[in-house]
């Protein structure tokens, strides 16, 4: 497993993602004590270190989806359960919604060499998760992991390499998968240019 590094956020007029950030680091926290787990104890279960944890727990730091995916099986739940519902931003009527391009809904986790554009509002019975991903050049090689629902990614600039169930499929500008997310799966940079991709997920994750 690749070493995670911290992104750090600035203290004044945290925006929503970065509040999330917060929230999911305190629901983590809760979570560990109520399962009787110190750090060090929670650092040995999830295959991070102590003090990367803790800077998670007190909203210092975001985790790659590998990572919040381990984290949660160590807990004992699932995703979801890390962003809970009453987090989410309640609207009558969330849809339609417009997001524009100048708009900057940005959450950036460094640990997967990743930055990822929310483009949906947060509010409960949605069930698509549409992204804009963009996973930087070189970007390292991560492990297959599977989780529940599935996938759909459309590849706008670039070139990424997925590997599914073993097999590797290299899609470039206009070429997209479908995938079931229940497969292992992962995916990899290794070009000296960034990728853009639309990604759609089913579940949500924030």
């Amino acid at each position: 497993m690749g070493k995670a590094e911290a992104k750090r956020f600035p203290e004044d007029n945290p925006s929503p993602l970065e509040d999330e950030v917060v929230a999911v680091g305190r629901t983590i926290r809760a979570l560990r004590k109520e399962r009787g787990f110190s750090l060090r104890e929670f650092s040995q279960l999830t295959g991070l270190s102590t003090s990367f944890l803790s800077m998670v727990e007190r909203g210092r730091s975001s985790l790659a989806l590998t990572s919040l995916n381990n984290v949660a099986k160590a807990l004992g739940t699932d995703l979801a359960s890390l962003f809970a519902s009453e987090r989410k931003v309640r609207v009558s009527h969330p849809l339609p919604h417009v997001s524009r391009a100048e708009e900057d809904g940005k959450l950036s986790i460094e640990s997967s060499q990743r930055v990822y554009r929310v483009l949906s509002p947060r509010a409960e019975g949605l069930v698509l998760e549409p992204l804009l991903v963009t996973v930087r050049p070189n970007s390292d090689f991560e492990e297959p992991y599977s989780h529940d629902g599935e996938e759909f990614a459309y590849v706008i600039e670039g070139e990424l390499i997925f590997t599914v169930d073993g097999e590797e499929y290299r899609l470039g500008p206009g070429d997209s998968i479908h995938l079931l997310s229940t497969v292992p799966h992962a995916i990899r940079n290794d070009t000296a240019e960034p990728v853009k991709v639309l990604w759609v997920l089913t579940p949500r994750f924030i």
